[in-house]
């Protein structure tokens, strides 16, 4: 992480406990590195031990703040409610909760198998579910509260092999309005931020694999390039600040003009 941005938005997030899943890597290690520049205590998870151990410790180690870990499958609600028991033990209730965890099983929609259209609603729309879910009494509770989703601009753009990824990231989106209306009064807001390609490990990966693929999906923006993962951190930031406190129900795009309004 740069200095500039390890200084961008420098305690505006003191004293918050956020929760950032799918943390290890990508735009979840982003979000992670901008909460706690901002001076947030940070909980992070993922799947994979090691490689969140290895995020937690490149977090702790570029801002010197308080970061826990929890691992396991978040479509699983037992799995939740261990990870709301490991942020309120660690640091109390959780005052931002950002729902990262997902990736995307993209390819044609007759070409999923069962299994993969299960595993592609469980990681997107399921994991969201369940911590909006164990996550929003405390909130309430508390009259505060920010959760973030993180949507897809690919369910704006009806994107080539997305259908089923937009399945589930569609349902994102339509939790994240009704619940936004449910709770408007009760001082918790609830918005989604929607990414169109984004330069990670997994577009290097796509890229290698089918070049033209890749291609397409970048060749829908108009600024003709992936978006980077500070520049979606950046929205999640905002959107998890009090600045932020007359916005709810909103879907944020971050996608260089894929699509627009």
């Amino acid at each position: 992480m740069s200095d500039a941005t390890r200084c961008v938005g420098a305690g505006v997030l003191a004293g918050q406990v956020a929760v950032v899943t799918g943390s290890a890597h990508g735009i979840g290690l982003a979000i992670a590195h901008r909460f706690a520049a901002a001076g947030a205590k940070i909980v992070m998870t993922d799947l994979l031990d090691q490689d969140l151990q290895c995020a937690i410790a490149e977090v702790r180690e570029a801002h010197g703040v308080e970061v826990v870990g929890h691992v396991g499958d978040l479509s699983d609600e037992a799995v939740v409610a261990g990870l709301v028991e490991r942020t309120e033990a660690a640091f109390g209730p959780a005052s931002i909760l950002v729902n990262n965890a997902g990736g995307g099983i993209i390819k044609p929609f007759l070409a999923h198998t069962p299994e993969t259209l299960r595993a592609t609603i469980d990681r997107n729309l399921w994991t969201v579910i369940w911590c909006c879910r164990l996550f929003l009494p405390s909130m309430l509770k508390a009259g505060y509260g920010r959760i973030i989703n993180m949507g897809a601009d690919s369910v704006r753009n009806g994107l080539l092999q997305h259908a089923a990824y937009n399945g589930a990231k569609g349902g994102v989106h339509g939790l994240t309005t009704g619940l936004a209306r449910e709770f408007a009064t009760s001082g918790v807001t609830i918005n989604a931020v929607a990414p169109c390609a984004v330069r990670t490990a997994a577009l290097e990966r796509v890229e290698k694999i089918d070049p033209a693929f890749a291609r397409h999906v970048v060749d829908v923006i108009p600024m003709g390039r992936p978006g980077e993962v500070d520049e979606v951190a950046a929205a999640v930031l905002f959107l998890a600040g009090k600045d932020a406190s007359f916005i709810t129900g909103q879907v944020i795009s971050v996608n260089g003009g894929s699509t627009m309004l």
